[in-house]
C-alpha cells in the first residue's frame, strides 16, 4: 500500500537519493551539484522555493517516489505549476505510483489556482513519454531550452 503526502524536511535525504538515482538513469550523475543541505534550505527554509509530494510505502514508511514542483508565471497564461521531477525508485516502477504522484500534483495545481502545468521530458525517454501520453499531454515542438549556469 502506498500513500501520497506533502513532503517534510525529514524527507529531504530520501528525496535527494531519488534525485541521484534519476541523474544516473539520465546518464548525468556528474551534473548533480546540489546537496541535501541546500535542498533542505531551499524547500523548507524561511522562503521555500519548491513544494514536494512523496510516495510512502505505508507498512515501512519508506519513501519510494516523489514529485517536486514550483510555481512560475507566464505572461500569456498566468500562474503555472512547473513539475521539475517525478521520480519513482526503480524497484517500485510499474505499480501505478507515478500516476498517484502525477494525480496529486495535478490536484495541487488546481487547489493553488494554477492555469495549468508544464514539465520537460528527454526525447529518448520513451517510458516517460508513454506514461505522459496516457494523460493527454501536449508535447511542444519548436522550443529550445536555454540555460545560463553560474
Amino acid at each position: 500500500m502506498i500513500s501520497i503526502r506533502a513532503g517534510v524536511l525529514e524527507d529531504v535525504p530520501d528525496a535527494f537519493a531519488l534525485v541521484t538515482e534519476l541523474a544516473v538513469y539520465e546518464r548525468s550523475a556528474d551534473e548533480v551539484s546540489n546537496t541535501v543541505e541546500q535542498m533542505a534550505l531551499d524547500g523548507f527554509g524561511p522562503n521555500p522555493l519548491y513544494g514536494m509530494l512523496v510516495a510512502e510505502e505505508t507498512a515501512t514508511k519508506k519513501i519510494v517516489g516523489m514529485a517536486l514542483y514550483y510555481f512560475r508565471y507566464s505572461t500569456w497564461k498566468g500562474k503555472r505549476l512547473y513539475l521539475e521531477d517525478i521520480i519513482v525508485t526503480e524497484e517500485f516502477r510499474g505499480y501505478g505510483i507515478g500516476k498517484l504522484l502525477l494525480d496529486a500534483t495535478v490536484e495541487t495545481a488546481h487547489t493553488t489556482q494554477c492555469t495549468g502545468m508544464m514539465w520537460q521530458v528527454l526525447d529518448w525517454n520513451q517510458p516517460a513519454i508513454g506514461f505522459y501520453q496516457q494523460f493527454g499531454t501536449r508535447f511542444d515542438n519548436g522550443w529550445t531550452n536555454c540555460h545560463l549556469d553560474f
